[in-house]
């Protein structure tokens, strides 16, 4: 009798300490070349496959390792490529890759946005006049590498069809079908070439079937899928959803493929089982553990969950996975030397939710007896960490009991605001300022390591910081920029920086995950009730603004971004520690006020991007991170101006929001979408300040000027220049010094032009 069998989504591809970001950036800089890259991350992507394979997974990914984006991956594969980039057609080169990625001298990267509700960014596929071809078979590649090398018979992964169009752009909605059908004898070709070469296994991932769709494209789909498997008949497709409880999930259950991957970790997909039942022909692929957050699975409570879906499937009729491609979680905790006892037993990266997924899986083969030790042990563990005299902090459990609704709004409207806040700052027309920080250099980075590991005293690394700032507030002044920053040399990551002074909070040193490109975030460990310790902002944002006699922006990141950007324990409602969090802002932004700050930016970038799938559920997330924001910024006077950030979402869906935050003003990206947000504009009124992004910080090419001056108008045509601010997308962390001053440069020019105008004509 056949037995359930384990597998995996998906693995980090970054390894244990970042070695493929270090790759990447050592081959963007010319330090080592195309055959060096490749070989370097040749070594990583085994070295993961083969500790899979050591922890016994039964059903190892291939595939869906990336250079940058797997999405991207996906573009290529079928010749999916902008023409500004000269594409010639065959196989995309690495050069031509990574210039859609990161723009060229005289080509912009294409758009940047959130992967669903995660803290991943994919490369928008741009279909523009393309016409799609196979250039190369990638899962068939990957697939042969790991049999010959490592004798795996791997599952390869590939982005599944309906996704992968939904998720592009440059063609019209009522095209879509018929867009559809041009890329099925790609997706036709690759299967059959993967079951000639002998593949068992394909997981096809279908996320977009954890959101509303027209019934139209679920007929057209349910027609897809018939056609992979008359194509590919002996090839098992394992039709993989997550993030989201399928919302169609009658139609899809019905899809002619051997296995459907169901997320029982977000949404409610047991009731729909329990409801509707689970077809008799087809394999269950279960997602038990969760595969965006790190905190340890009770083994205990999974194994009885399985229980409860036992009725609706055969013993053989199940394989056992995490929840979503472990991408989003870090690769190892064994690593974690310097984390609190306490803490670290409640722990479960990518490796050790591989273990659990195994343990779990000879559990149900053989009965929870077999798994007698792993469960002992793993309840130890887990009692360790939840019994942490740390985690609870009453205090802070009554102040929040007694908050109302009025507690998260300003005293007066924005109207009555803006009036004292225009006299108090006295800014131009169009005033031009950055979103917040400034180049980390690698002597920023390397003088914070020496600092971290005690080979400079606390007061020569707060010299150096003071030395950062001053020599940037000289440069923010030469520039002629309106409202300056301090740049935030002190800070690793803006939420890490935070997860280090709020008290609640601890930090990993090698959690690290992916977050676009070769950049990498190390979200802080939310273990406990959150509170506020000390200042956290106020040193350096006193010492910068005592250098000018501009204004400089106190920069806070929000509660729903830190949230979101955090790995979050799961025995509180996530809304409850999102209040947490903005309580202990709140005090933050009131004594970063009584020390002369007049404009203080609470960023909110993963607002858009927290939204759950499912429609339904938008109205609760959204309305609590409104209350959320307004908890943390409406302790203030009327004059002092409350400014956020937004990047790289789409943010026409939460437009009412916006505008519910209250903010003075709002920034928000729009020059690597080509201005669509400026779209928005078009059809509403807004009454409050914004600021457009006129260029991109994530390319690393100087923006031209006429490029700038084209996204400047095109704002002013629907926005008022008495409402309208001038900066970049994003901070500037991740730019050369060389590169942020000359496009700042840019900026400011374009923006004394403009300016020019509009009080020239003002006068006639």
């Amino acid at each position: 009798m056949m037995t359930a069998i384990s597998s995996n989504l998906g693995y980090p591809r970054i390894g244990e300490k970042r070695e493929w970001k270090r790759a990447l950036e050592k081959f963007w800089k010319g330090e080592i070349t195309e055959a060096q890259l490749i070989s370097e991350t040749d070594q990583i992507r085994l070295q993961s496959l083969k500790k899979q394979q050591d922890i016994g997974v039964d059903l190892i990914p291939v595939g869906d390792f990336s250079f940058y984006d797997h999405v991207l991956d996906t573009s290529v594969m079928f010749g999916i490529v902008p023409d500004r980039f000269n594409y010639q057609g065959g196989k995309v080169d690495l050069e031509t890759y990574f210039a859609i990625a990161r723009g060229t001298k005289d080509a912009v990267a294409s758009e940047i946005t959130k992967w669903f509700n995660t803290n991943y960014h994919y490369i928008v596929p741009e279909l523009d006049n393309s016409k799609p071809t196979l250039t190369e078979n990638r899962p068939l590649t990957f697939y042969q590498e790991a049999k010959e090398k490592l004798g795996i018979d791997g599952k390869p992964v590939l982005l599944g069809p309906i996704t992968y169009l939904h998720l592009a752009k440059g063609y019209r909605k009522e095209n879509l079908l018929e867009l559809i059908d041009t890329f099925v004898p790609l997706y036709v070709q690759i299967l059959e070439e993967l079951q000639a070469a002998g593949a068992s296994w394909i997981q096809i991932d279908e996320p977009i079937f954890g959101t509303q769709l027209d019934q139209s494209i679920l007929l057209k789909a349910e027609q897809v899928y018939q056609q992979f498997a008359e194509a590919a008949p002996n090839l098992k497709i394992i039709l993989q959803t997550y993030f989201e409880q399928v919302i169609h999930y009658q139609a899809i259950s019905n899809f002619p493929v051997h296995a459907i991957g169901l997320d029982f970790v977000h949404g409610n997909t047991l009731e729909l089982i329990e409801q509707y039942g689970f077809p008799s022909n087809k394999v269950l692929a279960a997602g038990i553990i969760n595969g965006r957050n790190v905190w340890k699975a009770d083994l205990e409570e999974r194994l009885s969950f399985l229980e409860s879906i036992r009725p609706y499937v055969s013993t053989d009729q199940i394989i056992l996975q995490p929840s979503s491609s472990l991408l989003h979680v870090p690769v190892t905790k064994k690593l974690e030397e310097k984390l609190n006892n306490d803490i670290k037993a409640g722990l479960s990266f990518a490796d050790e939710k591989l273990t659990e997924i195994v343990t779990l899986t000879n559990g149900w083969n053989n009965g929870k007896i077999k798994i007698t030790n792993a469960i002992k042990e793993n309840r130890v563990e887990r009692q360790q960490f939840i019994r942490a005299s740390s985690r609870s902090n009453e205090q802070v459990k009554q102040a929040l009991a007694t908050l109302t609704a009025s507690d998260a709004v300003r005293d007066s409207s924005f109207a009555e605001r803006i009036k004292q806040q225009q006299t108090k700052l006295n800014l131009p027309l169009l005033p031009t300022t950055t979103i917040g920080s400034l180049p980390q250099t690698a002597v920023v980075r390397q003088t914070r390591t020496k600092w971290r590991k005690g080979d400079i005293t606390n007061q020569e690394y707060d010299q150096f910081i003071k030395e950062n700032i001053r020599k940037w507030i000289a440069i923010q002044e030469e520039l002629g920029l309106d409202v300056l920053v301090h740049g935030e040399f002190e800070r690793t990551d803006m939420v890490e920086y935070f997860g280090e002074k709020l008290n609640g909070f601890d930090v990993t040193e090698f959690g690290w995950v992916q977050s676009y490109g070769s950049r990498c975030v190390k979200p802080p460990l939310i273990y406990g009730d959150v509170s506020f310790n000390k200042p956290m902002t106020v040193k350096e944002s006193v010492y910068a603004q005592s250098l000018t006699k501009k204004p400089v922006k106190g920069m806070l990141t929000g509660p729903v971004t830190i949230l979101n950007w955090s790995f979050v324990h799961e025995d509180v409602a996530r809304f409850t520690v999102q209040n947490q969090i903005a309580f202990a802002l709140r005090k933050e932004v009131q004594v970063l006020e009584e020390n002369g700050i007049q404009i203080i930016q609470v960023d909110e970038p993963a607002l858009r991007e927290g939204l759950p799938l499912d429609e339904r559920k938008w109205k609760g997330y959204l309305e609590a991170a409104v209350y959320a924001f307004g908890l943390a910024t409406s302790g203030v006077s009327n004059s002092t101006q409350i400014h956020t950030h937004m990047c790289y979402s789409e943010f026409q869906d939460i437009y009412d929001t916006i505008d519910a935050l209250d903010a003075d003003v709002i920034s928000i990206e729009t020059s690597r979408s080509h201005g669509e947000m400026v779209g928005s504009f078009e059809d509403h009124t807004y009454d409050k300040e914004i600021g457009l992004g006129v260029y991109d910080i994530h390319s690393p090419r100087i923006p031209a000027k006429e490029e700038i001056l084209e996204n400047i108008n095109r704002a002013l045509q629907n926005i008022s220049p008495k409402q309208f601010w001038i900066n970049p997308d994003c901070g500037l962390k991740t730019r050369s010094e060389e590169e942020t001053i000359q496009a700042l440069k840019v900026m400011v020019d374009a923006a004394a032009e403009v300016r020019n105008e509009k009080l020239t004509y003002q006068n006639n």
